[in-house]
């Protein structure tokens, strides 16, 4: 389909290409300080830069996307959900690159945390470069850029002082150093002699030296004008944000202008999104803390097309949930609408307009190019009733089906372990289940109950197979009518013999879902 539309990663690279002009390549950029588990909140910048690098390439152009890891920050504070707690302390202001990994026994904790989501976001179909920040600094790549800072500290001070309630202290340097004794931040640069070389001490250990920034990687720029300066280094022609730095004398107005007016560089074009909230499960998004939402949790509960249909499928600036209750269903059924779209495109050009927006949603929600035919399609709740059925056996499931393609079987399965791991730690009480066996006790129904539930054993064993669903209903409710009972006493009756509860998915149905065989062997204990 053509490339051209009214999707908002379009419409961004579009505003790439007038505002940037024509390039040999566009590079994107995103980043993170990995002090603990990326949550999906972050994922949302990564997947917006993602979607517009795809949009720029369909055009034609070149695109790089460039990720960046913040990973010599500072350790300001152990997750709570970090075990050897006393331990970790014992790092607390010292790069994120010294502190150790006490999970997985990684190089280091930032390792950790970086590995964990490199793993897997080529799941979801995004595969950006990597930049490892304390190995940049280590290089002394940025050398350069922390000179310039202090060449004209005057004016860093007076830009980032417009947006601040309290000004700086005279003797601020827009420098930090890390102590090369005790490796903490703990420092106060004493002096910059107008060359290379910058003073120190340090309040933690009493430490004092004088440093070349052509020779150590102990020394960086904090955020504010490290952010920039790298806007110039890499050439960033886009980078969003969220709507804490978009804030008005936030860190991306402070870095519009230094990069200008300090580095002699351009703002990459932006965009603001917004937060995401978590429906269904509870824990506020905080890295630091370790209560968070991580892609690892929305992955055991999404497929991967589904979760780039919600952030492909929402404009960024809007607030959206990610659910993990009974909304699940209705995602997954609204993105199954979509593709059904997606493979169906309408002949008159008023239809085809609608088409096409929802078309490259569907388009852009796939990990790879969309498939020459449709995915086989189960609706999502049928498919968690036949795993329930099944007692979450994939294989068995898939078999009963019959029509599968073996090419359609990779992501049904797939979908299948979402809907299975939803269904055992989600899914609300009444929607769960599980099938009775002939060794369970027998449910506590009535005479006039028991005698329709064995009329309807026998109707089942006769005639369910050589019946199709509609035209058997007639036999459930017969059995009933025949014993007195209203289709409300009856159909509970039903329940509680084959699943222990008072209500179930669509009788008739699940009836033929559990198979006549199964029905039979449980309904025939009421004789």
């Amino acid at each position: 389909m053509a490339v051209k539309s009214t999707h908002w990663a379009d419409i961004t690279a579009d505003k790439i290409i007038r505002e940037k002009g024509e390039k040999d390549v566009y590079v994107c950029a995103s980043g993170i300080t990995p002090s603990g588990t990326v949550h999906i909140g972050n994922f949302r910048e990564i997947i917006s830069v993602e979607l517009v690098v795809r949009a720029l390439r369909q055009k034609g152009y070149n695109a790089k996307f460039i990720y960046s890891w913040d990973e010599y920050d500072v350790f300001r504070k152990v997750p709570k959900n970090m075990p050897e707690q006393e331990r970790l302390e014992t790092f607390l202001r010292q790069p994120i690159t010294l502190v150790p990994d006490v999970l997985d026994g990684e190089e280091n904790y930032a390792r950790a945390n970086e590995k964990r989501l490199e793993k897997l976001l080529p799941i979801v179909g995004v595969e950006p470069e990597y930049i490892y920040q304390a190995g940049e600094y280590g290089k002394k790549r940025y050398a350069q850029g922390m000179k310039t800072a202090l060449d004209k500290r005057e004016k860093v001070m007076a830009l980032l002082n417009e947006h601040r309630t309290a000004p700086l202290a005279d003797d601020w340097m827009p420098v930090s150093v890390f102590c090369t004794a005790c490796h903490k931040d703990t420092t106060k640069v004493e002096s910059f002699d107008g060359d290379w070389s910058i003073s120190y001490s340090c309040e933690s250990c009493g430490n004092k030296e004088t440093l070349d920034l052509r020779e150590t990687g102990a020394v960086k720029l904090p955020w504010r004008i490290d952010w920039p300066m790298r806007w110039k280094e890499e050439g960033v022609d886009f980078e969003p944000a969220g709507k804490d730095h978009h804030s008005e004398g936030g860190s991306f107005d402070t870095a519009e202008t230094i990069v200008e007016e300090i580095y002699g560089g351009t703002p990459p074009v932006t965009f603001q999104y917004d937060f995401i909230r978590i429906k269904g499960r509870g824990g506020k998004i905080s890295s630091s803390t370790g209560e968070v939402v991580s892609l690892p949790d929305v992955l055991e509960v999404y497929q991967p097309e589904v979760i780039r249909y919600m952030f492909a499928g929402t404009r960024p600036n809007t607030e959206f949930a990610i659910s993990f209750d009974l909304d699940v269903l209705k995602i997954y059924e609204d993105y199954d609408k979509c593709e059904r779209t997606f493979y169906n495109k309408p002949d008159s050009e008023k239809a085809l307009k609608k088409w096409e927006k929802q078309a490259r949603i569907y388009e852009l929600s796939q990990v790879g190019e969309p498939e020459a035919e449709m995915p086989y399609q189960i609706q999502i709740r049928h498919l968690c009733n036949l795993l329930q059925i099944q007692s979450g056996d994939i294989d068995k499931v898939i078999e009963n089906l019959g029509d599968v393609k073996d090419s359609q079987k990779p992501k049904l399965r797939r979908r299948a372990e979402c809907a299975w791991n939803w269904v055992k730690e989600f899914a609300p009480e009444d929607f769960q289940f599980e099938i009775k066996t002939v060794e369970s006790p027998r449910a506590d129904v009535s005479e006039a109950q028991a005698g329709a539930l064995a009329m309807l054993a026998d109707a089942v064993k006769e005639k369910m197979d050589i019946m199709e669903e509609k035209e058997f209903s007639t036999n459930v409710y017969a059995a009933a009518e025949a014993f007195g009972l209203e289709s409300a006493d009856f159909f509970p009756a039903v329940y509680q013999a084959l699943i222990g509860k008072d209500k179930g998915p669509r009788l008739v149905s699940f009836l033929y879902s559990i198979g006549a065989e199964r029905v039979y062997s449980i309904l025939s204990l009421y004789r």
